[in-house]
């Protein structure tokens, strides 16, 4: 589904990412981990679209993206859940929810109110929130918010930016047994994470990320049992 050879990009005369190398299969749950400034939402922003790789090759679903604008991605079937969230906070929840339907938004309205339906049931919680303001959410909440608004577009790809961050263990919990349920039903998730342990323990394979560079990669129950990665990024070595 999406496969990158040799990407590099970065910022101006920062170069970030050096030569990265991976692909993502239908039906996965790909996980990249590393510390804080290893390049990993510039990874995810280079196959968005909204950092300009300097070389090398990412095609989704056979489409040559480095070509594509930012705002073209998410109508082939690649959308991102952004670091943060990013949520609109003096629109409403389903005001938001309705923007992230705008790429299919030519399929009708019957499309858009069954996808609409479909994150309510995925996410209870917004039907009841439907008419508040974003910006008055909790965090858990809008990070459900930002990830029902992102499926609202039909992806076939979901990519997610630290979905976990600021959050409490338990929403943490809800949030990965919903990434666990979104591949059940069929999506693909490519999913930055610096909970490792949380990351790997859904992931069918990971990449480990280290200054622009992958060094490790494999199946994710291979990463939880390598030395290297407990020392480095579970706090533990068997």
């Amino acid at each position: 589904m999406l496969k990158i050879r040799n990407l590099a990009s970065g910022y101006g005369k920062i170069k970030v990412l050096k030569n990265i190398s991976m692909h993502v299969d239908a039906g996965e749950i790909v996980t990249i981990i590393g510390a804080n400034g290893a390049g990993k939402t510039t990874l995810l922003s280079t196959i968005a679209g909204l950092v300009k790789a300097t070389s090398g090759e990412a095609s989704f679903k056979e489409t040559n993206i480095l070509k594509c604008k930012a705002a073209t991605i998410p109508g082939l079937g690649c959308v991102m859940v952004p670091e943060g969230r990013q949520v609109f906070a003096t629109m409403s929840v389903e005001e938001n929810m309705l923007l992230g339907g705008h790429p299919v938004q030519k399929q009708g309205k019957a499309v858009i109110n069954e996808l609409l339906e479909h994150q309510y049931e995925l996410f209870p919680i917004l039907r009841d929130r439907k008419d508040q303001l974003a910006g008055t959410l909790s965090g858990g909440e809008q990070q459900m918010l930002a990830m029902g608004r992102a499926l609202m577009s039909k992806p076939s790809l979901v990519m997610m930016d630290e979905p976990s961050t600021g959050l409490a263990p338990l929403i943490v919990k809800e949030i990965f047994q919903i990434i666990v349920r979104l591949r059940d039903e069929g999506n693909t998730v490519l999913l930055v994470e610096q909970n490792a342990k949380a990351a790997l323990g859904i992931a069918d394979r990971g990449y480990v990320l280290e200054t622009g560079k992958i060094i490790v990669q494999g199946p994710a129950e291979d990463l939880l049992e390598n030395k290297d990665v407990q020392r480095a990024y579970l706090g533990r070595e068997k």
